[in-house]
C-alpha cells in the first residue's frame, strides 16, 4: 500500500532516537508540523494511517492527544527496528495508541450493558482492544494531533466551526474515512464535540449509512456524570445497538448470498 503522508515524514521519524522515551522537544517540532492557524497547530502522528476497513465497531475521539502521539511514535520506531513491513508497523502502532486505562474500562462496561458482546459473539467488549481487535477501528474527527497554545485541543475554544483548519478535517477528511468501511458499522462518537460533528454531517447528508450511538457518554474518568448520563440514555442506546445487530446480520446474509 502507498502512504504518501507517512512517506513525507518517514526520514524525520527515522532520525528520532530509539534508545529513550520521546519528549515534546522531539515531536512537537517544525519537522512534524503539518498546518498552523492562529493558536492551533496540527502535527503528524503515524497511528491513524492504518485503517481496519473490515471493522464492525468504530470508536471516534476528537483528536489524538500528546500521550497517544508519543505512544504512536515510540511503537512505530520499535516496529521498524524489528524489521516489519510498513503495513505491520502501522497496524501495531494503531493498536498501541488506542484508548487505554480507565477510559477503556469505562467504555467497555457501558458497551457490555448495551449487549454488544452478544451481538458480536465475543465474551466482553474489552476484548475489542485485545483478542478481537480485528472487529474494531478507532479514529478521530481531527485525524492528527492538534495543540492549542501547546496543550491538547479538547474540542472547545475554538469550536470546530470557528476554525477553517479544524473544519477541513472534521467535515471533509473524516466522512471520507467512514465511507471506506466495508460493512454497516456501529459508530460511537465520544463527547459532545464529536457528537456535534456527526450531527452536522448528518444534517448536510454527508454521513454513510452506519448506526451512530448519539447520546453515548464520554467514558473519561474526568466525566463524573457519565454513569448518570448512561442510565438516562441506556434504553435508546440498547435499542439502537439491537437494531444494528439485525442490520449487520441481514447484511452478512446478503453478502454471503451474493458470493
Amino acid at each position: 500500500m502507498v502512504y504518501p503522508t507517512l512517506n513525507t515524514f518517514l526520514p524525520a521519524i527515522q532520525s528520532l532516537p530509539n534508545s529513550r522515551s520521546l519528549t515534546k522537544q522531539d515531536l512537537v517540532t517544525e519537522q512534524f508540523l503539518m498546518k498552523k492557524s492562529e493558536n492551533l497547530e496540527l502535527y503528524y502522528a503515524p497511528h491513524n494511517e492504518y485503517m481496519n476497513k473490515q471493522a464492525k465497531v468504530v470508536i471516534i475521539g476528537i483528536t489524538p492527544g500528546w500521550k497517544q502521539m508519543k505512544t504512536a511514535y515510540e511503537q512505530f520506531i520499535k516496529s521498524m527496528a524489528s524489521g516489519h513491513n510498513l503495513e505491520t508497523c502501522l497496524k501495531e502502532t494503531k493498536k498501541a495508541a488506542g484508548f487505554a486505562g480507565s477510559m477503556r474500562t469505562n467504555l467497555s462496561r457501558m458497551l457490555d450493558q448495551c449487549n454488544l458482546p452478544q451481538i458480536l459473539g465475543i465474551s466482553h467488549s474489552e476484548d475489542l482492544f485485545g483478542k478481537n481487535r480485528d472487529l474494531l477501528h478507532t479514529t478521530s474527527v481531527i485525524k492528527y494531533p492538534v495543540f492549542l497554545k501547546g496543550k491538547n485541543y479538547t474540542g472547545h475554544q475554538p469550536t470546530i466551526n470557528r476554525s477553517s483548519l479544524l473544519q477541513e478535517y472534521a467535515y471533509q477528511v473524516f466522512p471520507k474515512e467512514l465511507e471506506q468501511m466495508a460493512s454497516p458499522a456501529l459508530v460511537i462518537p465520544l463527547g459532545k464535540a464529536v457528537e456535534q460533528v456527526v450531527l452536522h454531517l448528518a444534517e448536510k447528508q454527508k454521513l454513510s449509512s452506519h448506526t451512530y450511538l448519539i447520546g453515548f457518554p464520554h467514558p473519561s474518568g474526568a466525566n463524573g456524570h457519565r454513569i448518570k448520563q448512561f442510565q438516562q440514555q441506556k434504553s435508546q442506546l440498547c435499542t439502537k445497538v439491537a437494531a444494528w445487530g439485525k442490520k449487520i446480520e441481514k447484511w452478512s446474509n446478503m453478502s454471503s448470498f451474493s458470493l
